[in-house]
């Protein structure tokens, strides 16, 4: 395999349904990570040229247009520091971070999935170039906050949560699978 020295972890939303439309909704940054698990994804990419982003879109569009693919998934490469960019995978489901695309671009991409596996036509019609309408609104960064025990190589641990405090204010959305 080629080494890419630098490498980001750069993957493109999409929506495509029954009745011919397959859209990009941009893409988002997951280069943080700790042994192979994202911490960090933000959208849309920091620092990505603008060619680059829609070469991105266009390749995530190909692919899913050649397996005809329908309802919400993402595609993912590896992109390297020069700018060629590599496939890695493509998850044909909702992931995690999906949030982060919804509160960029304004759009649900859970209901736009529901309806598209209902058979019904998405609501998301030619998002990209400049006549599209997803622009996007800001930045929206996810941080996945993990359990691990820093006094051993800090490797993923249980225990008991004693105290939670959790963040608050304007912007904030606060997903969470634990309490104290």
């Amino acid at each position: 395999e080629k080494l890419i020295d630098r490498a980001r972890h750069v993957e493109v939303q999409l929506l495509a349904d029954a009745h011919g439309e397959v859209v990009h909704l941009f893409e988002r940054d997951c280069s943080m990570q700790r042994r192979h698990q994202k911490l960090v994804e933000e959208a849309p990419a920091p620092s990505l040229a603008a060619g680059l982003r829609e070469r991105l879109g266009a390749a995530a569009l190909a692919a899913a247009r050649a397996v005809g693919y329908t309802s919400a998934g993402t595609v993912e490469f590896l992109v390297a520091p020069e700018g060629a960019f590599y496939f890695l995978e493509m998850n044909t489901r909702i992931q995690v971070e999906h949030p982060v695309t919804e509160l960029v671009y304004g759009v649900d991409l859970v209901r736009e999935q529901l309806r598209i596996a209902a058979g019904q036509p998405m609501r998301v019609h030619g998002a990209t170039g400049p006549g599209g309408q997803l622009h996007p609104r800001g930045h929206a960064i996810e941080c996945r906050i993990t359990a691990e025990d820093p006094f051993n190589d800090f490797l993923p641990a249980t225990g008991v949560l004693q105290y939670l405090r959790v963040p608050s204010g304007p912007g904030i959305r606060w997903d969470a699978g634990v309490e104290a």
